[in-house]
């Protein structure tokens, strides 16, 4: 047995997960949970007898989407990448998996009930094809826009015998902007799209286009291998967590950044320059989190055996998201409160990520849990 929170850059873009039914119904009986009116500081989210479908106990929320009043299900926007993970291993045939972290995490939030739009960029061809049935089958809406590319992305991945990986890229990031059907609770970017040119303009775009309305979460999930310029994607990624509201971020991902800085040093300045609540995976030490309103506090990680770890950070990152929803603490009205969530909510939120990322890894592939399964855990 090991302990497992998501680690950085030497994973793997993705795999596919195995096919499943559509989206779990929204609770037991299909209805669905409604936002309260009232501020995150006069309600406890994590309490039953406020709506049944939160849990009391170690397990994670077990919340449906919320609903505002009379109107479509609020919504997640993901801008990111998808893109094709081509593996090979010694005297075996390549095999092909979906793949791409803003990809995994729209894939995550919807597997939890999330209603959720990707605006992404693949080609009209059979790789797209690929990803074009996964993305549906996972009920993620593709934005309008997303199939123009001229080729569809890949990642190579050749494994040595430990396991070892060596990456080559074949990317093409040039997306337009493009307008959502709804207007985002919460938008969400990271990894390679948010630092690959042309592309990232239109990330920073979007991002200040929908923050007026919306949280805006970031992972930077750094990518040695695409990202070579050091100073260069230091300086792209700190642009973007100073837009950020959270930013969630291993500890290799941020020795990489600032080989000469100690991880959670680095972490604190970055919320001076403006997110509301900065969170560091740690491995087996667990994830460290710090908010604006002057809290700090170390969540665990979750005893588990690993299959591997593909996957994990992404997950752990939709669940996140999913988290803040259920304490009512997305949106830009929100941001205030978000700032200063108690530290009984914030554990709350980072234990339920935690038990999320330990059932990716404790299976293989990015194969995140859906919210019957933690319920049922």
């Amino acid at each position: 047995m090991s302990n497992i929170t998501p680690e950085g850059p030497a994973e793997p873009e993705g795999a596919t997960p195995p096919q499943r039914p559509g989206r779990p119904p929204a609770g037991d009986g299909g209805e669905v949970t409604r936002r309260s009116d009232k501020a995150p500081a006069d309600r406890d989210p994590f309490r039953a007898e406020q709506d049944p479908e939160l849990d009391q106990g170690a397990k994670a929320p077990t919340t449906a989407a919320y609903e505002p009043d009379g109107g479509a299900p609020d919504s997640a926007l993901v801008i990111g990448e998808a893109l094709i993970d081509v593996v090979e291993r010694a005297g075996e045939d390549p095999v092909e998996h979906p793949g791409g972290s803003p990809a995994n995490v729209a894939v995550g939030l919807a597997r939890l009930g999330r209603d959720v739009e990707l605006v992404t960029w693949f080609a009209p061809d059979a790789r797209g094809a690929t990803l074009r049935s996964h993305l549906e089958r996972e009920n993620v809406r593709l934005s309008g826009a997303s199939a123009r590319a001229p080729r569809t992305s890949t990642a190579h991945a050749t494994l040595d015998a430990s396991g070892a990986a060596t990456y080559v890229f074949d990317l093409d990031w040039s997306p337009p902007v493009q307008q959502s059907e709804r207007t985002p609770l919460v938008v969400h970017t990271g990894s390679i799209a948010a630092v690959l040119r042309p592309g990232a303009a239109t990330v920073t775009e979007m991002v200040d286009r929908y923050r007026e309305d919306a949280t805006v979460t970031y992972d930077p999930n750094i990518r040695p291998h695409v990202m070579t310029d050091r100073a260069a994607t230091r300086s792209a990624v700190e642009k973007l967590v100073a837009r950020a509201d959270l930013v969630k971020v291993s500890d290799e991902d941020l020795r990489w950044l600032y080989p000469d800085e100690d991880a959670l040093t680095a972490a604190r300045r970055w919320l001076g320059t403006g997110p509301a609540a900065v969170c560091v995976t740690r491995g087996e030490k667990g994830t460290w989190a710090a908010t604006a309103g002057g809290l700090e506090l170390t969540v665990r990680a979750h005893p588990v055996e690993v299959v591997d770890t593909v996957g994990a950070g992404d997950s752990f990152m939709a669940a996140l998201v999913d988290g803040l929803w259920a304490a009512g603490l997305l949106g830009a009205v929100r941001r205030a409160d978000l700032r200063s969530v108690t530290e009984p909510v914030l554990t709350r939120v980072l234990e339920h990520a935690a038990h999320v990322a330990a059932v990716t890894v404790s299976r293989p592939g990015a194969n995140p849990p859906t919210r019957s399964e933690l319920t049922l855990g």
